[in-house]
């Protein structure tokens, strides 16, 4: 199997209490926000290494490392290839600071998107531009349909109910 699967499995598939799921996401998210600190504390100096080496660097286990991974991967410059990664994988970290910057938004990591290293990689309003037009692609916009008594948007001048709408 590999890391990929084996971390799925246990972050999505494992049996756990309420409980235990809070303490297993908790302390990932704990983890995770740790080494985005670090990577973002960088300033864009990409970091690269195997699979095992970033996670003793990082000081986690390579499951965690993997997640982590899995998570950063669409917003990389070049994708690692995640699906058939091993420990001794090369990988890097080269990420897009806007595009990763989206997608923390996207999962509602606040406490990852708030994190105070940003201010040195990304002007405020910048950050502010990036969550607005996230915000704004999950907006659904529904045309208003017209009545039956309205003008035809066709406009033919009839009403709707003699016009488009008799074929609706």
């Amino acid at each position: 199997m590999s890391l990929l699967t084996d971390w799925r499995k246990a972050a999505y598939e494992t049996e756990r209490t309420p409980r235990d799921n809070d303490l297993f996401w908790g302390n990932y998210f704990n983890i995770e926000k740790g080494i985005y600190s670090q990577i973002l504390a960088q300033n864009g100096t990409p970091v690269t290494g195997t699979v095992k080496a970033l996670a003793e660097k990082f000081e986690t286990k390579i499951g965690i490392m993997t997640g982590f991974l899995d998570g950063i991967n669409d917003s990389l410059m070049t994708p690692n290839p995640i699906e058939e990664m091993t420990e001794d994988t090369e990988v890097s970290l080269d990420y897009d600071p806007e595009k990763l910057y989206y997608n923390m938004v996207a999962a509602k990591a606040d406490w990852l998107y708030g994190l105070p290293e940003w201010n040195d990689i990304l002007s405020e309003e910048r950050r502010k531009e990036l969550y607005k037009e996230q915000k704004a692609s999950g907006t659904v916009h529904v045309e208003k349909k017209p009545g039956r008594n309205d003008p035809c948007p066709c406009g033919s001048g009839k009403k709707y109910k003699f016009c488009c709408g008799k074929k609706a």
